[in-house]
């Protein structure tokens, strides 16, 4: 599995034969304009929840690939009236796709459309392959539900955790959710794009490794292997 980091809270998963786009926002993050939106391959879309810094390139990027997406029903059905096909899933629930397995996994935020209207509840997602297992825990405080993870689903390979404080928990907070999830490899994202969420990168690792644990800040662009 490799994972490449393509800003704020977009990654591109790239299983053995499928290509996973998880909320993707481009066109309007300048530190990803060396990224072209429409050269970005996917399968599906997994969108956590409907704020534009995680939907502003859906659309584009879906009519482009005919990739599906994978979210809650609300932002499934409002996709659906822009012709794009989805997959709709809810808190606790799971589905076994042609690349593996999805569980739809609680988060702690606000979520609604740039035009204001309801986009259902914020979530994450657990992704299980025939080798690995990963939680992306989209824009959300720390959360007591994250110890049921491993204890419920499995052993993790890697935890991708938002680490910019402010709208979602700090590196502190990320921290304890690594504890929580028992994993010790974490991908921090959203993080940087914004002046409410910079970090200092250095104090963050080392936080981390206190911890006994490894996080990841990559650049744009960059990716880890699993």
């Amino acid at each position: 599995m490799k994972i490449t980091y393509l800003g704020h809270a977009t990654l591109s998963i790239e299983t053995r034969d499928k290509t996973l786009l998880v909320d993707p926002f481009i066109t309007g993050n300048e530190l990803a304009s060396k990224i072209d939106v429409n050269k970005l391959q996917a399968d599906y879309i997994l969108i956590t929840h409907a704020h534009q810094d995680h939907i502003l390139d859906v659309e584009l990027i879906a009519k482009n690939t005919g990739a599906k997406i994978i979210s809650n029903y609300e932002i499934v059905t409002y996709f659906a009236d822009k012709g794009i096909e989805g997959h709709p899933m809810n808190h606790g629930g799971k589905w076994n796709f042609d690349f593996g397995t999805v569980h739809y996994t609680n988060a702690i935020h606000s979520s609604s459309f740039p035009d204001g209207s309801y986009g259902g509840q914020p979530g994450g997602f657990v992704i299980e392959t025939a080798h690995h297992r990963i939680y992306i825990a989209g824009d959300t405080a720390l959360t007591y539900d994250m110890k049921l993870i491993p204890t419920t689903i499995g052993e993790l390979d890697l935890a991708v955790l938002p680490v910019g404080d402010n709208f979602t928990m700090g590196v502190k907070e990320a921290v304890k959710a690594s504890m929580f999830l028992n994993c010790h490899k974490v991908l921090g994202y959203h993080f940087d794009t914004f002046g409410y969420i910079k970090i200092n990168h250095k104090e963050a690792i080392q936080q981390f490794s206190k911890a006994k644990k490894e996080l990841y800040l990559l650049p744009i662009g960059g990716n880890i292997k699993l």
